[in-house]
């Protein structure tokens, strides 16, 4: 498997954290060298390890935020 680079460009912030210190995290990440897209996905502590995640345009970002704002609200699920 080839060596995977990324550069976190800026911190948005935290969604949650785990047992362990890992934290999922919104920020906007160049991978590999490309374009910087925000990417959401959980980090150890210090950011050596990543979890699976999701990367966005900005234009995709947008669409989710229009379609989580029609999310009914629930409670504290």
């Amino acid at each position: 498997m080839a060596d995977i680079s990324f550069d976190i460009v800026k911190h948005f912030g935290v969604i949650s954290e785990e047992k362990g210190g890992w934290k999922k995290e919104l920020n906007l990440v160049s991978w590999n060298g490309r374009t910087p897209k925000l990417d959401l996905r959980d980090w150890s502590p210090g950011h050596e390890k990543m979890g699976k995640g999701i990367t966005l345009t900005q234009n995709e970002a947008v669409k989710l935020v229009e379609l989580l704002n029609t999310v009914p609200k629930t409670g504290d699920n």
